[in-house]
């Protein structure tokens, strides 16, 4: 009696183990889906973010070449600020 008792226990623990086996192989599975779809993400915003900028810096570009004078001024705008507020 107590024979299979052990052996329906044994059984129940191997099941057991094997059902977790798949559940850890079946996550780990979707975590490598999951990296790369991540990564695929990154590298898209990391594309959009890039073209961003370069189209900022030369919006900036054509601006002080358009308007030197007014350029010089906001420079000297800001530096004046920053001095201001470097003080306290």
């Amino acid at each position: 009696m107590a024979d299979t008792r052990t052996s329906a226990s044994s059984a129940r623990a191997e099941a057991a183990t094997d059902d977790l086996a798949a559940q850890i192989a079946t996550l780990r599975e979707d975590l490598a889906r999951l990296t790369e779809t991540v990564k695929a993400v990154a590298q898209e915003a990391k594309v959009a973010v890039s073209d961003e900028a370069a189209h900022a810096t030369d919006k900036v570009r054509d601006k002080v070449r358009e308007d030197p004078i007014f350029a010089l001024a906001v420079t000297a705008g800001v530096a004046y600020l920053i001095g201001l507020m470097s003080r306290r």
